[in-house]
């Protein structure tokens, strides 16, 4: 029987370093390519292509969430497994909704790996005990069962926005970045307060970034 062939993408050598070590006691798996950030791994799928990639979120270049969505519009038959320090609900959905198959910690057991990548095969969503139980229920149901997100969704335009004012940018400085009125910035901003039902700013660019909703810079 053919091995199961798999990428890690994971910009601590260590880590991969570990998970080749825990994938070779399985005969059946086989790590076939490394990458350390998402352009490295988007460049290794064009000389090769794995059955799964177990990939960070946080990496350089191109993070984790990124890399996933271009992975399942070019290479849609590839499962992808999250590996990550991320346990945010935010990380988790945001995760599922651009398409992976599966979401564990990097503190799971060496069992809870195996088991991930056993579950995916056969065409089931992992996600990790870690996470609790209601998170994981929400993600399932959001994403697999196509009901109401259990977080207010943000336009293109919004997301966008939202990234930029958590860099500190003022109002014209976005909009001269998008090529808008600064009144046009000033009613995302707003929309931004509402959904999030914050009053100010500051409050907003913290509750974002504590709960992963957007990486710090």
């Amino acid at each position: 029987m053919k091995p199961y062939r798999i990428i890690i993408a994971d910009d601590h050598g260590l880590i991969r370093q570990g998970l080749k070590s825990i994938l070779k006691k399985d005969p059946t798996l086989q790590v076939i390519a490394e990458a350390s950030n998402g352009v490295e791994l988007l460049d290794l799928l064009q000389q090769d292509q794995p059955e799964m990639i177990i990939l960070d979120i946080s990496m350089p270049r191109l993070n984790g969430i990124e890399a996933l969505g271009r992975i399942r519009k070019a290479h849609a038959h590839i499962a992808i497994l999250i590996l990550t320090m991320h346990s945010s609900s935010h990380y988790v959905f945001h995760a599922v909704n651009a398409g992976a198959h599966g979401y564990m910690m990097k503190d799971d057991s060496e069992a809870e790996l195996l088991t991930a990548i056993s579950s995916i095969k056969e065409g089931k969503t992992y996600i990790s005990p870690q996470v609790s139980s209601g998170v994981a229920e929400e993600v399932i149901v959001a994403f697999r069962g196509q009901s109401k997100i259990p977080f207010e969704v943000l336009s293109k335009r919004e997301e966008g926005v939202l990234k930029l004012v958590v860099q500190g940018l003022s109002s014209k400085e976005i909009a001269k970045l998008l090529k808008l009125s600064p009144r046009t910035i000033d009613h995302h901003r707003a929309n931004l307060l509402k959904k999030f039902k914050m009053k100010k700013t500051v409050d907003l660019v913290n509750h974002v970034v504590s709960t992963g909703v957007v990486a710090p810079r």
